[in-house]
């Protein structure tokens, strides 16, 4: 049995689930809970193309709000007069 994701001829979607992270979803396959079709149905370069061009940074959303706060608390601290 060929893997259905390797299936150059099938039709595929491409998912996206609230962490910002996406995934190459066989289109007669259903979709999992907690992901949400954003491409396709299409060919599967058309949605490889689609994720490639969308999810430009592998972090999940909750870790880049993380570090972005953590950045901005840096930044404060920075800025603040030092006690002398």
């Amino acid at each position: 049995m060929t893997n259905p994701f390797e299936n150059e001829g099938g039709a595929y979607v491409a998912l996206v689930n609230d962490e910002g992270q996406y995934s190459l979803w066989p289109d007669f396959v259903e979709v999992p809970q907690g992901w949400t079709t954003v491409h396709g149905p299409a060919s599967r370069q058309s949605c490889v193309d689609h994720i490639n061009q969308h999810w430009t940074d592998m972090r999940p959303k909750s870790l880049i709000e993380s570090a972005d706060a953590s950045s901005v608390l840096v930044q404060k601290s920075q800025q603040m007069p030092s006690e002398s």
